[in-house]
């Protein structure tokens, strides 16, 4: 018999969808490395010239969207499309999104190919995971060691695209960065495409939960309520004279703060979920709440941290000029690196390990102590004086090891402590604290100015280590309320 052709030890098919996320990570990772910068740099520099305050809460807004966007991605390949066209589909809207964004015509620009970033990275991103999983058996001891390969394809698209993107987009042209980014996507389409006919066969091309008959019919007056009310709503505020970007930034914020209430109002006063189950998700709430926490202070690392680095580091490290956009390769590679010596640690733990609560709070607490360190800076040195860059890079660091200790165990809890009836929407529910993350963030981040610079990251790194404190010390309530799930 023929010898399979494997990718790595895997399916083939893992080699397509391995390609096809690296590169539209690269694409979005190139794009978020220079777009708070075009949007503050002055209109001659080939910027916006926004506030920084507003570029800062945009950027907040922009990622919050993106992970809201995943639950209409997920419901669009469940009811509608499958998951293989709507992987295509996105990677397409993703293209045009910085095609668009590459094109001289400012602020409008802007908008638009957020509009379609936001749409594609929902239709993509958590279908060509699903994808990956389509891939294995249930058996299929193989299974682990895919997806560990295809998260590694996601680092590596994340590390690489600030170096070549940030570097062209700070040093030549903003547009030419963002051309950059679209080339990236369009290299994924191709992988995907040619190579996707051979390698993943019959792979997402079944809608799983098709929308039919009445249930469609209902849908689709559901849908043209809320187009209603959104146009209500923006058209109101035109007419009042109120439609800005701030009323935008709001509108986002109040949603990513009502979508979880929502959910979980839901599954608490469902008929579908049974009285251990509401146990299990009064045990979540908490955890859910702590990784909001959490992702605010991580996700900063495009925003407040990238202005850190563009006004308050040294343009050389080590003797070699870097430019600011450059930082953004210090998360995908701490990730990188340390993933291998915390999977180490718990493996030779083994029992002894800490319980899922308990890394919840390690992990708050080492990313509070990562903005507390750079309270640091302003205290010793000023606000005028420019720090040395080791401050931003070790604020880095302890960021990923909290980040080792709570996001792996995130998504794993998430599913083990879901009621049944909402078993399909896990994933949305675990996206939906980055999404409120980021909406707080969209709030909070206008707090940051160089005269409160210190007072900001001892403020809030203080409130998330509190935060890991307190976890700790309802660590046994919550664990009675797991119960036996480990």
């Amino acid at each position: 018999m023929e010898k399979e052709k494997t990718f790595m030890g895997q399916p083939r098919g893992l080699s397509t969808l391995f390609f096809t996320e690296m590169w539209e990570r690269f694409s979005y990772y190139g794009m978020r490395a220079i777009l708070l910068y075009y949007m503050y740099d002055a209109v001659v520099n080939g910027g916006l010239g926004l506030e920084k305050a507003t570029a800062v809460a945009i950027m907040s807004i922009y990622g919050s969207l993106v992970y809201m966007s995943s639950i209409v991605g997920g419901w669009i390949s469940d009811r509608l499309l499958g998951s293989h066209k709507t992987v295509f589909f996105g990677g397409v809207f993703i293209m045009f999104g910085h095609i668009v964004l590459a094109t001289p015509f400012g602020l409008p620009a802007l908008f638009v190919s957020m509009i379609l970033i936001v749409i594609g990275t929902g239709m993509l991103k958590s279908n060509v995971s699903s994808m990956v999983g389509h891939l294995y058996s249930q058996n299929d001891l193989r299974r682990d060691a895919g997806f560990s390969i295809f998260y590694m394809g996601i680092n590596i698209g994340s590390l690489i695209a600030p170096i070549i993107v940030g570097a062209l987009g700070q040093n030549v042209n903003y547009h030419l960065g963002f051309s950059i980014a679209a080339i990236g996507m369009f290299f994924g389409l191709l992988q995907y495409y040619f190579q996707g006919k051979k390698t993943l066969h019959n792979i997402g091309t079944q809608v799983t939960n098709p929308l039919i008959g009445a249930e469609k019919t209902a849908f689709f007056k559901r849908f043209a309520v809320a187009i209603v009310l959104v146009i209500v709503l923006f058209g109101g505020a035109a007419l009042l004279g109120q439609l800005t970007v701030d009323f935008f930034i709001n509108c986002i914020s109040v949603l990513g703060i009502l979508l979880p209430v929502y959910y979980f109002t839901s599954m608490l006063r469902s008929k579908d979920v049974t009285a251990d189950e509401k146990q299990k998700v009064r045990a979540y709430i908490p955890l859910f709440l702590s990784a909001i926490v959490f992702w605010s202070l991580e996700e900063q690392g495009s925003s407040i941290l990238a202005l850190f680095a563009a006004e308050r580091t040294q343009a050389t490290l080590f003797g070699i000029n870097i430019p600011a956009s450059m930082y953004q390769t210090l998360n995908p590679l701490f990730v990188v690196l340390l993933t291998p010596v915390f999977v180490w640690l718990w493996t030779k733990m083994g029992k002894k390990q800490p319980t899922t609560e308990v890394k919840f709070a390690l992990g708050l607490i080492f990313a509070g102590l990562s903005f507390v360190l750079l309270m640091f800076p302003s205290l010793f040195f000023g606000v005028d004086q420019r720090v040395s860059p080791m401050w931003l890079v070790a604020s880095f660091f302890i960021m990923i090891v909290g980040e080792m200790c709570l996001s792996p165990v995130g998504l794993s809890v998430t599913t083990k402590l879901a009621p049944k009836a909402f078993e399909a929407q896990t994933i949305a529910i675990w996206l939906l604290a980055d999404a409120s993350s980021q909406a707080i963030n969209a709030q909070i981040a206008r707090f940051y100015t160089p005269s409160t610079e210190g007072m900001y990251f001892a403020v809030v790194g203080g409130v998330a280590v509190v935060a890991g404190i307190l976890l700790y010390m309802i660590r046994k309530p919550i664990r009675r309320l797991i119960g036996e799930i480990h």
